[in-house]
């Protein structure tokens, strides 16, 4: 296991919230090997001490589950490194801090610094063994990801190259693994015959809190679905592997992507939705509208809201649609990929008794849960019917999703990273639904924070499923 890291943007955001509280978590559970030892990197003049009571204090508030004893022991290995990642000598100094050792560096930086960065560490002389992770998005369309892919592999190997998405470290995302291949009653009805349509949503009730600096340039669609929502589908709707190793899990979702229909033209405006919130209440705060958030353009039209019906056009999927839905500053969270089973197709209760609900299964996300809607016989009379959930709630995950992630980074493995040209797949998906939302073909709506998302757009509502 690689024992030096190097993360370039270090006073961030993303360095503070998610992989410090992570490594501090491995520590703790004693996943990382004697004498770890993390150097930070960033434009920001700070000496190590100014680093360090940085990194302490972000531990103390995002954190807090972690003994002290444990923070206290990552934040003493911590150095800290002065740094221009479009200059050559600085980054090979960072490096240096390090030692002779294979190192992890990791590029929590914006998209838009990834090139200079690679071209810097590939002349860096770093260790052979090194590996680099990217975090996303990986490109901003289809030909900078090809031209990011290109420059990697030009100094470094794929297998030395780690595109990290942090919903593949979700619990609840690689149940989907054991859920499909581990139960026989799931998978012999896992197909078109008995599936209805699929519907992965993440809808929050957060709202921009200040990141209009990256989500304005992004939105909705490249930020959620074009990487984490679409890798949930690959799970959804993979073959089975031939193991779980790396090569035959990337290799399944590659076929998936392959076969994705991506609406285009016409089929855009029918089959997509874009939509920004306006002023409202969330949870009983105010929220402002978008387009007064700070650092907002309004000029851009960036969606807060997207959502995509997709089809996978192969033997076991053909004719099932696959919704895709992603949402700020909305009236509750709700993160779930749900399976909507065809209905019955006879019953034998009488003519006078309503149709069945078709089953449906849910697994919940943040927090972990499980869940199965079924139909069974009403309380008073035995040939009417009730509706009832089988219902489970997972225990929490260890390590977090980002602890999971870190490790397979450092010990080499990549089932959990994204492959390169799995990652060109994913914006040729998007690309039709970007130009036609670029040239207007789909009209900007409008939705009050707070609310359940444009009028109509509601898929819970408008099919009166169990909430």
């Amino acid at each position: 296991m690689i024992r030096r890291m190097l993360v370039f943007g270090a006073t961030g955001d993303l360095f503070g919230r998610y992989l410090a509280p992570a490594l501090a978590g491995l520590i703790e559970a004693g996943q990382l090997p004697d004498g770890f030892a993390v150097t930070g990197a960033a434009r920001k003049d700070l000496d190590p001490a100014a680093f360090r009571d940085s990194v302490a204090e972000d531990l103390a508030r995002y954190a807090p589950e972690v003994s002290e004893e444990a923070r206290t022991k990552f934040v003493e290995g911590l150095d800290y490194a002065p740094t221009d990642v479009t200059d050559d000598g600085d980054v090979a100094r960072a490096a240096r801090t390090l030692g002779e050792e294979p190192i992890l560096a990791y590029l929590a930086l914006p998209p838009g610094l990834f090139p200079d960065t690679v071209r810097s560490l590939a002349g860096a002389g770093l260790a052979e063994g090194s590996r680099l992770v990217l975090e996303k998005p990986f490109g901003q369309d289809l030909q900078s990801a090809r031209e990011l892919n290109a420059l990697l592999h030009e100094s470094f190997p794929e297998s030395a190259v780690f595109r990290a998405d942090h919903f593949l470290g979700e619990q609840t995302v690689q149940n989907v693994l054991g859920l499909r291949f581990a139960n026989r009653v799931f998978e012999p009805v896992w197909n078109r015959e008995h599936v209805e349509r699929v519907e992965i949503v993440w809808d929050e009730t957060l709202a921009l809190e200040g990141r209009a600096g990256y989500y304005d340039s992004a939105g909705a669609l490249k930020d959620m679905v074009q990487s984490h929502l679409l890798q949930l589908l690959a799970l959804v709707a993979m073959e089975p592997p031939a193991t779980l190793g790396e090569q035959d899990f990337r290799d399944r979702k590659v076929e998936v992507f392959r076969n994705v229909k991506a609406p285009a033209g016409p089929e855009a405006e029918k089959k997509t939705v874009r939509a920004r919130y306006t002023a409202g209440e969330v949870e009983g705060s105010e929220v402002p509208a978008y387009v007064e958030e700070e650092g907002v353009e309004p000029e851009r039209s960036t969606e807060t809201f997207a959502e995509v019906t997709l089809e996978v056009e192969n033997q076991r999927w053909s004719g099932v649609p696959f919704t895709l839905r992603s949402g700020k500053a909305l009236g509750r969270d709700r993160r779930e990929i749900s399976v909507h089973f065809r209905p019955a197709e006879r019953l034998a209760f009488g003519r006078n008794t309503e149709d069945p609900e078709p089953n449906i299964l849910r697994l919940g996300m943040d927090p972990d849960t499980m869940s199965l809607d079924i139909n069974v016989n009403g309380p008073g009379d035995l040939f009417t019917l009730e509706r009832v959930g089988l219902d489970a709630e997972l225990a929490p995950q260890r390590p977090s999703e980002y602890g999971r992630l870190l490790l397979a980074a450092l010990g080499g493995g990549s089932m959990l990273s994204i492959r390169g040209d799995e990652a060109e797949e994913c914006w040729r998906i998007v690309e039709p639904v970007l130009r036609a939302w670029r040239e207007d073909a789909v009209p900007l709506l409008e939705y009050p924070a707070g609310s359940d998302g444009p009028a109509g757009k509601d898929p819970q509502q408008k099919r009166g499923d169990r909430t």
